[in-house]
């Protein structure tokens, strides 16, 4: 195969840290590995350069709400201009500004688009001061519009893919999992060390979280289920930070269960694997996701799953993990069964689960779908 030049398209970057981010790294990364050149173009923060290995900042304003990301003017130089012109295929990772600035070069240029459905966009209504049951009209509108201007679409999940299908859409749909470094999440070790730092003792049971702190993950069913658990040797373990971090403080107390939580802040992707090991469960309740890639971290390091039973979470987990129903009451009872002494047998078929989202599969089955979107275009 020859080397390609991609363009990714994406409305949130470094230094900011989310889903979106760690899976455009991912993509950028393998492709790199593989010997592709790999161009990103991001909306312009403060503090970073206009262009930088690669990356290619667009400028870009505030947006009036306390987020991270930033509205991009779809303004570039000649020089970015001609980075454009020379790209094999343009990859956009959302529907916004920078989106359509892909698309906008794509049709131009004649150059193949991918879409990436990272978001479903009408979980997040409730940031927009409109009402709700409209603002999601106008999501899955977008979506679909966007959608069906690019060339393929890569959904993250069957389950995704199927949503896509419900919401309109009629291009080309690929299932492509985002890829995790499988390695270093297996490299994971259980540190008593680790669990009394952050105030887990040696017999209780450590219920381990990672995520944003935000009202579409639907942590506030966590601190419902340990309060109606009533289990003083349960810990709640939360990484991540977010908008509704001191209402979830506040909620906690609220329930009787904040010493048993514990709210870590922001942490580091080096350190996270360790944590996962350290952890007699995973939990997540959310069901916005469209893959949830902290569930794969989670097999990867062999740790226990408990999940909101959602069809996208089905398909990441399998059987390699416990789904139980969006409810404190089903959450409770699973949380009951947590046991505090590691099973060799189950964190082998956590692990064996998650080779499936490996990054050299990620990115095989995107560069697969690239070749074949540009070779029609190439004898054209």
């Amino acid at each position: 195969m020859l080397s390609m030049r991609v363009g990714l398209f994406t409305e949130i970057y470094r230094p900011v840290i989310n889903g979106v981010v760690a899976s455009v790294e991912a993509l950028a990364s393998g492709l790199q590995s593989r010997g592709h050149k790999v161009f990103c173009f991001a909306p312009r923060m403060p503090g970073t350069a206009q262009s930088e290995g690669g990356v290619h900042r667009i400028p870009s304003l505030p947006l009036p709400a306390r987020t991270p990301y930033r509205l991009t003017l779809p303004l570039v130089s000649r020089r970015v201009n001609a980075v454009i012109r020379g790209l094999s295929v343009i990859h956009a990772h959302s529907p916004f500004v920078t989106g359509w600035m892909g698309m906008r070069c794509a049709r131009r240029y004649g150059i193949p688009m991918v879409y990436t459905y990272h978001t479903q966009l009408e979980a997040y209504a409730h940031y927009v001061p409109f009402e709700i049951n409209a603002t999601r009209f106008a999501a899955n509108r977008l979506t679909r519009t966007f959608a069906n201007l690019a060339d393929a679409v890569i959904a993250p999940t069957p389950a995704m893919a199927a949503r896509l299908r419900e919401l309109g859409v009629t291009v080309r749909i690929e299932t492509v999992p985002t890829g995790i470094d499988i390695a270093l999440f297996a490299a994971g070790r259980r540190r008593d060390d680790i669990r009394e730092r952050i105030g887990v003792r040696t017999d209780d049971r450590m219920l381990f979280c990672v995520g944003r702190l935000a009202k579409e993950k639907n942590l506030k069913l966590l601190f419902e289920a340990l309060a109606r658990a009533n289990d003083p040797s349960l810990k709640l373990v939360i990484a991540g930070d977010g908008p509704s971090r001191a209402d979830l403080e506040q909620l906690a107390r609220e329930s009787g269960v904040f010493e048993q939580s514990r709210f870590l802040g922001f942490i580091s992707r080096q350190d996270l694997p360790d944590l996962y090991a350290s952890a007699d469960a995973f939990v997540m309740a959310s069901t916005t996701e469209t893959q949830g890639i902290v569930l794969a971290e989670a097999l990867a390091a062999g740790t226990s799953v408990i999940a909101a039973d959602a069809p996208q979470n089905r398909d990441v987990l399998g059987s390699a993990g416990l789904l139980v129903p969006s409810t404190a009451q089903a959450f409770a009872q699973a949380f009951g069964r947590v046991g505090s002494v590691p099973e060799p047998a189950r964190a082998a078929v956590a692990r064996q689960a998650a080779k499936r989202f490996s990054i050299q599969e990620q990115i095989d089955r995107t560069l697969a779908l690239y070749e074949s979107l540009i070779r029609p275009a190439r004898t054209a």
